[in-house]
């Protein structure tokens, strides 16, 4: 309920700016992002739980950062150019909203 307040309410005001997780992995290279989170500090105790989950699928080092910007689309960018074979699937992750 409080995301739909605040999505309407910021584009009330004419802000349609979300909080997101930006994940980037180098094996497999993908990005990833994740939210929409309402706070900054919200955004950042997810980060954590997704990092845990990427480590779990063997991901390569991954980067985070907490962003604030509007809904990315995609929000699964997997750069095919750079790998030998596209990912089987992707992975299941446990923290998402």
């Amino acid at each position: 309920m409080k995301n739909l307040f605040s999505r309407i309410f910021g584009s009330v005001i004419g802000s349609n700016k979300a909080w997101w997780v930006e994940i980037k992995t180098e094996a497999p290279t993908c990005t990833y992002y994740f939210g929409p989170f309402d706070i900054a500090q919200e955004a950042e105790l997810a980060k954590q739980g997704y990092i845990e989950d990427l480590e779990q699928e063997n991901a390569q080092n991954i980067q985070a950062t907490v962003m604030q910007c509007s809904q990315p689309n995609p929000l699964t960018v997997f750069d095919y150019s750079r790998e030998a074979t596209a990912p089987v699937g992707m992975p299941a992750f446990s923290g998402q909203s």
